[in-house]
């Protein structure tokens, strides 16, 4: 497997253990529904939290919250919409991003709640 991919596992699991320690629970891992995958499904305090993770190690330039094209939010508002209707969830839905950046071996986690916005 790809060292990225690796990262990328491993990103994932720090970021449940984040969400598990600050009183999340976790619903779902890697729900896919048709070409949409959510990274996270969780609820905490009446919201259900639709979370992307992305993880990095130093060296990319792009700044990692912009690399969530539109195509991909369209995606995760698909998939949750479905997991909502089938499962005839009540609370309210939220879209949360958690950037895992690795630097000279330390591990920077950021948690941005309501990451993306919808008029």
């Amino acid at each position: 497997m790809a060292k990225h991919n690796e990262f990328g596992r491993h990103g994932e699991q720090l970021a449940v253990n984040y969400l598990l320690k600050q009183g999340y629970e976790i619903c779902e891992r890697n729900y896919r529904y048709l070409k949409a995958e959510v990274d996270i499904i969780a609820k905490k305090d009446d919201f259900l939290v639709i979370v992307e993770v992305k993880s990095r190690t130093e060296g990319f330039v792009e700044e990692i919250s912009q690399s969530i094209s539109k195509k991909k939010i369209a995606l995760l508002v698909m998939a949750a919409d479905y997991y909502v209707q089938k499962n005839d969830i009540k609370e309210e839905v939220r879209f949360d991003l958690i950037t895992i950046i690795q630097k000279k071996g330390d591990i920077n986690l950021k948690h941005v709640k309501n990451a993306f916005y919808f008029f």
